[in-house]
């Protein structure tokens, strides 16, 4: 067990063996990221747990806040909280450098380095780095909503669920044709069916255009539409559910009037301008129109 800063230590299971030394060291809050509960040290200590693997697929960006909340709490409570996994290596050390980019106000890199300082022998699997670098993209804080979350979320559902057989049906976007809200909505062009809202739209870096394609033979005029992107990208919606459910790809047809939008591929699928996205739901830009809000209160007699 080493202390990070003041009130912060981190560690590994076999430091909750003896609950003097805890308590000889200021320890009130432990915080366990493992994949075991661990049997509750005598004494009084305020415990959390967090069951993970220490695995590349495992999601630990979506509990970071959760668990900085939990060590905060105990730093505004001058008490010390002892962060752990199994051996104090990689899942504790990554929740620590994510405390420490979001209550120090450190970059990944330099908060990754300073507990390797501290304890040589952190390291953490490729898996959490990325998710520290999404988290520090984010500002350090989880927003449900944003593009990016949503996709690592779909990428994370790809890992869970192989067979894509029993997709939680929260993962799937509200049906916007069942709510009414200001946002931006995509109908479908031939019967006007409402899709999907703006905000499921999961934007992408740019592809290389027409050389990304250099596998394929292409006219002028193919390569020349192949420069932009032809498609929206979205998150899936409740609509598609029947549709996609235990398979990998498929069309998506309007759940209206059967008209083809667009296709989807939990593998990925290439967009026009070149960029592979995974996993993938296309919607044909030809095949939906954009109607947006507009309030009658900004318009005057």
């Amino acid at each position: 067990m080493i202390q990070v800063e003041a009130g912060v230590f981190l560690g590994a299971a076999y430091d909750l063996k003896d609950s003097q030394d805890l308590t000889n060291a200021g320890i009130t809050h432990i915080l366990t990221v493992d994949s075991e509960q661990p049997a509750v040290p005598d004494g009084s200590f305020r415990m959390k747990y967090v069951h993970a693997l220490d695995e590349s697929s495992t999601d630990l960006l979506s509990h970071f806040d959760d668990c900085i909340s939990f060590i905060r709490d105990a730093s505004n409570e001058s008490k010390c909280v002892l962060v752990h996994c199994h051996v104090g290596q990689s899942r504790s050390a990554a929740v620590v450098t994510a405390y420490l980019m979001k209550c120090q106000k450190m970059n990944l890199v330099d908060a990754y380095a300073k507990l390797q300082q501290l304890k040589p022998d952190v390291k953490m699997n490729e898996g959490f780095l990325d998710q520290l670098a999404l988290y520090e993209s984010l500002g350090c804080e989880v927003d449900v909503a944003s593009p990016q979350y949503k996709q690592y979320r779909l990428h994370k559902l790809t890992e869970k669920y192989p067979e894509l057989r029993n997709v939680p049906k929260e993962e799937f976007a509200v049906d916007p044709s069942l709510s009414t809200c200001s946002e931006v909505v995509y109908r479908c062009k031939k019967c006007r069916r409402t899709l999907f809202h703006g905000s499921s739209i999961l934007s992408h870096p740019f592809g290389n255009g027409p050389a990304a394609f250099g596998h394929r033979k292409m006219t002028n005029l193919q390569q020349e539409y192949k420069t932009q992107c032809t498609s929206y990208f979205t998150e899936p919606v409740q609509w598609m559910e029947q549709a996609m459910l235990g398979v990998m790809d498929g069309q998506l047809l309007c759940p209206k009037c059967k008209s083809k939008l667009g296709s989807f591929n939990w593998c990925g699928e290439q967009c026009s301008c070149g960029q592979w996205v995974t996993p993938a739901f296309q919607m044909h830009k030809n095949k939906v129109d954009e109607i947006k809000y507009v309030s009658f209160d900004n318009f005057k007699s």
